[in-house]
Order: structure tokens, then C-alpha cells, then sequence
């Protein structure tokens, strides 16, 4: 399985996307669409939206997902096997506060 995800470095659904991707051991490439301008652009062209976290799973796209979803998305295609393992954050939250307020000094706008 070939995996994208465009993140956030600092973010409680980007931080929720990783955390199913290590509940199943999937590898993924992580790509922090804050620090760079053309990361974000290629995650709108790709996705169609603004809105992150988006992940590519095999040439599909799930725009504005949280970790939730994604891991519906691979349990419901059969790319995974339920597993009982726990995660040590929320798959299903935003950010908190204190992440808002550590983005709002480096955060860009690009479109």
C-alpha cells in the first residue's frame, strides 16, 4: 500500500491520522504541507479543497479527513485488519489551544 499524507506538524486531526497509521504499522510518507509552500499547493491541486488532513491511500484521495475516517476507509476496503491496539491521542479531534496559538506565528497562507 502506498500511502501520502499531507499534515501538519502540529495539529490534532493531522496528529490523529499519524497515530492510525501507527496502530497498524503503515508505512506513509508525511508531508507538512506548513513549512512547504509547494506541498500545500499539491495537496490542493490533488485534492480539490483547502482543508487538511488530506490522504492519498493507492491513488485515492480522502480530503479533510481525521484519523477516524481514515482508519474506516481502510478497515472498510479490507486494507487493514481490526486491530485492539490503542492510540496515545485523539483520532477524531482539532487542535487544541495551545496548538492553535504555537501555528498562528509560523502559519502561511498560499491561496
Amino acid at each position: 500500500m502506498k500511502v501520502k499524507a499531507y499534515l501538519k506538524p502540529h495539529c490534532g486531526w493531522s496528529n490523529g491520522v499519524r497515530a492510525i497509521f501507527s496502530k497498524y504499522g503503515i508505512d506513509y510518507e508525511d508531508i507538512d504541507i506548513i513549512n512547504f509552500p509547494e506541498n500545500y499547493a499539491e495537496m490542493v491541486e490533488k485534492s480539490g479543497q483547502t482543508l487538511s488532513p488530506c490522504v492519498e491511500v493507492d491513488g485515492v484521495m480522502l480530503a479533510d479527513v481525521s484519523g477516524e475516517e481514515v482508519e474506516n476507509y481502510m478497515l472498510s476496503n479490507q486494507l487493514v485488519q481490526p486491530s485492539d491496539k490503542n492510540v496515545d491521542v485523539p483520532i477524531d479531534a482539532p487542535c487544541t489551544d495551545e496548538e492553535h496559538e504555537r501555528m498562528a506565528s509560523k502559519t502561511i497562507r498560499f491561496f
